[in-house]
């Protein structure tokens, strides 16, 4: 089985959600989960203990294992998490630029038909959904 769909069904059955997993240097597997009343260091602890048992089982090869929170910048994933996150101010890296542009920052309005709504000063701009290359929410205090 690939490992993204082992990680989503696994954590969905743990009632956790894959917002992201990436492999880094030295055999480091990197996990970030997080559910609806949000993720404390117990919740990462019980991941990473129940990964570590799957792993074996699965054979699937890594040195470390870190199991995360994806912090108050969390990425955006999913077509479900445009909906979800609408109205939380954004910060989005295009892959190729419009209008001169590569980043633009504002108010997530939503998803639609492959289209973004991001509302940028007052402007709503639509940021087509296969150009997009990061969107994070951007933490207002």
């Amino acid at each position: 089985m690939e490992l993204s769909s082992l990680l989503e069904s696994t954590l969905t059955g743990l009632g956790y959600e894959l917002v992201a997993w990436e492999r880094a240097g030295r055999g480091l597997l990197r996990v970030y989960i997080d559910k609806p009343e949000g993720i404390t260091v117990d919740d990462c602890v019980t991941v990473s203990n129940h990964l570590t048992r799957l792993f074996a089982v699965e054979n699937v090869d890594y040195d470390r294992l870190e199991v995360s929170s994806p912090g108050l910048d969390r990425p955006l994933t999913k077509a479900a998490d445009y909906s979800r996150f609408a109205g939380q101010m954004v910060d989005v890296k295009l892959r190729v630029p419009m209008d001169k542009r590569k980043k633009f920052s504002g108010r997530l309005l939503g998803l639609e038909e492959d289209k973004v709504s991001l509302d940028v000063d007052g402007t709503v701009i639509l940021l087509d959904w296969n150009n997009l290359d990061s969107v994070r929410l951007k933490p207002e205090f």
